[in-house]
């Protein structure tokens, strides 16, 4: 897949918010309508959408998901590929996102809980449906919406999950989430280069600089989000910026 810069659609409370660093409660942005967020970042042309629901990560309440299916239902039609993650806990609830066209569904506690629920996923339907979201903080994988610490690397699950049948990796870099302080490439980088299945970026994105210091680790993509919602540069820009990259 080529460089894509994707907007985050990040959902609390039935609102678009922007957390620092995922704390419930220091919502940098909070929108009202998600659904005309999602439709605005296709108008500017999103050719992905990253939607995250997170109650259904920080709490396990999946109270955003008619939310989500009326985002699917208005962006598909225009051929928009989307993808969701927070709170997918079991094989079902994947199953029913997947069923009611989402075209990729991320994983991430329930993955390091249970590698195997990866590969049914993979198997039932198809590698590319299926993204294991790695969130590293202090070079240690964190779960349960950021709340807790795996004594993992993500080196070491991005190996693993490749093996299990993931189709993508969506590598999150806490340290520099949501403080519009810039990027810092390193952790990125080493986890490209440990596995040969595409890794989606996260992460301290500020500025368009820090776009291509990004898609210059190898990464196949970039999901941005404060960034875009305090407008330190608008989603074309961002496009055009690595559309004219030499």
């Amino acid at each position: 897949m080529s460089f894509e810069v994707i907007p985050a659609v990040d959902m609390k409370g039935g609102k678009c918010v922007q957390l620092v660093q995922g704390v419930p409660g220091s919502e940098m942005v909070s929108l009202d309508d998600p659904v005309q967020v999602a439709l605005d970042w296709v108008s500017q042309g999103a050719k992905t959408l990253h939607l995250i629901d997170l109650d259904g990560a920080i709490e396990g309440t999946r109270t955003n998901a008619p939310i989500i299916r009326n985002i699917v239902e208005k962006c598909k039609p225009q051929g928009i590929y989307i993808q969701v993650g927070g709170g997918i806990r079991s094989f079902e609830d994947a199953a029913t996102l997947l069923e009611i066209g989402v075209d990729r569904v991320i994983l991430s506690t329930a993955a390091l809980k249970d590698p195997e629920l990866i590969s049914r996923l993979s198997t039932e339907f198809g590698s590319d449906s299926v993204n294991v979201a790695l969130d590293s903080k202090n070079g240690k994988i964190s779960i349960e919406g950021w709340t807790k610490e795996s004594e993992h690397t993500a080196v070491e699950m991005g190996s693993l999950f490749e093996e299990k049948g993931a189709g993508t990796i969506l590598f999150t870099n806490i340290d520099t989430e949501g403080l519009l302080s810039g990027v810092d490439p390193k952790p990125t980088e080493e986890l490209v280069k440990a596995v040969t299945i595409p890794v989606i970026a996260s992460g301290g994105v500020t500025t368009l600089e820090d776009i291509i210091t990004l898609k210059n680790t190898g990464a196949s993509g970039v999901v941005v989000g404060s960034a875009l919602y305090k407008k330190n540069f608008t989603l074309t820009e961002a496009i055009n910026t690595i559309t004219n990259e030499i």
